[in-house]
């Protein structure tokens, strides 16, 4: 019995145009089956609704390409944490861009592989030019910036960890009880001395504490500062920082990947100042760039400081191809197949331009100020403080750890808003990220009304179902 052709299976217009039909009216009718930013019912529902439709997931028989995509996205888009509703406010975690999204789907209908040139001819000139764009935003100054892509603020930091270390041998990394995770990680993926922790007593690196710590340890030292605090939106004192380890011989990194996309706005690139003074700086364009994760980016001031990447691969950049001309990017990456994710990026940027993209910045700050604004207002919530970007913290008034966090879960379990948690002064505190730059004041007042209408819940003895 012959094999039937796969339908969908070529990538060509004619063949994705229908497919494309069937993906968004999927989406339509998944979001449409969801009242709110999450599905209902928790975890458990949520597994038992998406497996009941989507299994068997290896039938024996294929359903075809139309069956398929209309029966699993649909699942997917019903069962989504939906960034683009206004009251998904939890994490860094942004409603992409239509366009950057539809360049996402070019990317891999094209599928370059971005390992070696011939697999990639135009995407490797492509991703050689937004990068060295991007690191040129960072570092105005110097003659030879430059940029590798990563998958996101981790990975980019891992490879500024692994590149102090090539540098200098075994650093030992100095950074603040602000820094991500994902330094400590780094660390001890790399077999480096573990982190000394310094205070940050006020949400930012305490500079004493720092100048202490600087004179303290003599090993090769290299300072991981923040830009953009996971938990607060906190922006560490930079060029201070800056002057301190140019005065103690220490390298310094800076994790902005949440407030690095700052310097595209003239109203806010004053508070990350000073960041071009880092050997090197992680950006994360999946936040405040808007883009389909991934779109990490690791910023250094010159090219050669990206050289102990370099390797060898025969099949990939043998010696005479690259003397012949054939770029080599194998040293671009430490993943060998990696997708052409500078392509939506650069789409964006050719779009928006600095001034679209400094637009989206600035109504996203000020939507932020807006929520810390009504929360001062309102006598039965506390805020915590006012936003150094977009992250906006509160709670109620006299209520315990408990009853904030049975709050959170509560509104999850409903679907009815996507808040995050941050632990500072020593309390438990809602954590409104705040990304939708088409957030209206009456999705902020709505947002409130629930908590509001909970805490009441709670406090006249309501158990939350």
């Amino acid at each position: 019995m012959p094999t039937p052709p796969l339908a969908g299976s070529t990538t060509g217009p004619a063949a994705l145009r229908p497919l494309i039909d069937t993906v968004l009216t999927a989406l339509h009718d998944g979001a449409h089956r969801r009242d709110g930013p999450l599905p209902t019912g928790g975890p458990d529902a949520v597994t038992t609704r998406t497996r009941t439709i989507t299994r068997p997931v290896i039938p024996d028989h294929g359903t075809g390409p139309h069956d398929a995509l209309r029966t699993l996205v649909t699942a997917l888009a019903e069962g989504a944490a939906d960034p683009a509703h206004p009251l998904c406010a939890a994490h860094l975690h942004t409603p992409p861009l239509a366009l950057a999204t539809a360049a996402d789907l070019a990317a891999s209908a094209l599928n370059p592989s971005m390992d070696s040139w011939d697999q990639a001819p135009a995407a490797s000139a492509l991703e050689a030019d937004i990068t060295a764009a991007l690191a040129t935003e960072i570092y105005p100054h110097h003659p030879s910036p430059d940029a590798l892509v990563t998958t996101g603020g981790t990975e980019a930091n891992q490879l500024a960890l692994l590149l102090a270390r090539e540098r200098n041998g075994p650093v030992q990394t100095i950074c603040a009880a602000n820094a991500h995770h994902s330094i400590t990680r780094a660390a001890w993926l790399l077999g480096l001395p573990t982190p000394v922790v310094i205070p940050a007593p006020t949400g930012v690196m305490d500079l004493e504490a720092l100048d202490e710590a600087l004179t303290e340890h003599h090993r090769p030292l290299l300072v991981t500062a923040t830009a953009g605090t996971t938990d607060t939106g906190r922006i560490d004192p930079l060029a201070d920082i800056a002057d301190l380890c140019t005065t103690h011989g220490a390298e310094l990194h800076i994790d902005a990947a949440y407030g690095g996309p700052l310097l595209f706005s003239p109203t806010h690139r004053g508070k990350v100042h000073g960041l071009d003074r880092a050997h090197s700086v992680t950006l994360d364009l999946h936040k405040l760039g808007w883009q389909p994760a991934s779109a990490g980016i690791l910023a250094v001031p010159h090219r050669t400081h990206l050289d102990a990447l370099h390797h060898r691969a025969s099949y990939l950049n043998a010696d005479d191809d690259t003397e012949a001309g054939l770029p080599d990017l194998l040293g671009r990456s430490l993943r060998t197949t990696r997708r052409p994710d500078a392509l939506k990026i650069a789409v964006t940027l050719k779009a928006l331009g600095r001034t679209g993209l400094a637009d989206l910045i600035d109504r996203t700050i000020a939507t932020a100020h807006h929520l810390a604004d009504l929360i001062a207002k309102t006598p039965t919530l506390d805020l915590y403080d006012r936003p150094t970007i977009s992250t906006v913290l509160f709670r109620p008034t006299h209520a315990d750890d408990h009853t904030v966090a049975t709050i959170r879960r509560t509104l999850l379990t409903r679907g009815h808003a996507v808040l995050g948690r941050a632990h500072t002064d020593d309390r438990l505190w809602l954590k409104a990220t705040l990304l939708n730059p088409h957030t209206t004041p009456d999705d902020l007042r709505t947002l409130l009304d629930l908590v509001n209408q909970l805490t009441n819940d709670l406090a006249e003895g309501n158990t939350p179902r």
